[in-house]
């Protein structure tokens, strides 16, 4: 019906495409500014605060990440729980109303935020984490996600802060793919690395990130570096987080 009605709407005159345009995003819901949306929205932002019982004015004031493509916004952040402890969280709103909110991704002693986003205004989203480390078990944080994932975990150490890629499905919330995102120090311990720029090339995910020393190669190993940290990280990933296409860093090879 789509393609149909498309064709149909090349051949009317100017006077009539914008009332047929409005008709057709009309029954289908809305969806036709999103299923022809060209370029990817993207924000990577310091993490704020932000609950499920939040309204989408109190989010969006806090200044976050979010990704708007026409009525629908998604915003990404973390809780509080405990004096210690902070757990990520992700909402989404259409039209001001809550379509849903996700708060059980990680629930353990890792100190966990969201930052970033990316989306196509279709069913490709990706989401940026932030990790410490302090986890419990496997089903309670994002490596239930990452069984697939370049990185399936954290790491030997713990403390640094470190991101974790997730491949998030729009409708639901839900993680369908997932990775690990580090440094890696001499030791083999985990360093720290932060994500600041997130693009879609085709269908990968190229991810712009500092890196301290050292930054990964695409088989994992540590690059060799000169000079002081950070280094320019930039990693091009596979759909499906399950591998790095190309991985390059300022100052290292």
């Amino acid at each position: 019906m789509t393609k149909r009605f498309l064709s149909l709407l090349s051949k009317r005159p100017p006077s009539s495409l914008l009332t047929s345009t409005l008709l057709l995003t009309s029954l289908l819901g809305g969806s036709l500014a999103q299923s022809v949306h060209a370029a990817p929205v993207a924000s990577v932002k310091q993490a704020v605060t932000l609950s499920c019982t939040d309204s989408e004015a109190t989010i969006k004031a806090k200044g976050g990440a979010s990704v708007t493509i026409g009525t629908s916004s998604i915003y990404i952040g973390y809780q509080q729980v405990s004096s210690v402890n902070k757990n990520p969280r992700l909402v989404r709103f259409d039209g001001g109303k809550r379509a849903w909110c996700k708060s059980d991704y990680e629930v353990t002693n890792d100190d966990g935020t969201g930052y970033g986003l990316i989306w196509d205004g279709g069913s490709v989203l990706y989401g940026v984490f932030s990790s410490t480390g302090t986890q419990g078990t496997p089903s309670q944080d994002f490596r239930r996600f990452a069984g697939g994932g370049w990185l399936t975990s954290y790491g030997a150490g713990g403390g640094a802060k470190i991101a974790v890629l997730a491949r998030i499905n729009p409708a639901t919330g839900t993680v369908s793919n997932a990775t690990f995102l580090s440094a890696l120090l001499t030791s083999g311990k985990s360093n720290s690395l932060v994500v600041k720029g997130l693009s879609l090339k085709g269908s990968n995910l190229v991810v712009n990130a500092d890196s301290f020393f050292s930054p990964r190669r695409a088989d994992r190993s540590r690059m060799t570096c000169s000079g002081s940290s950070p280094f320019n990280y930039t990693v091009e990933f596979a759909p499906n987080l399950s591998s790095v296409i190309r991985a390059t860093a300022d100052r290292c090879q």
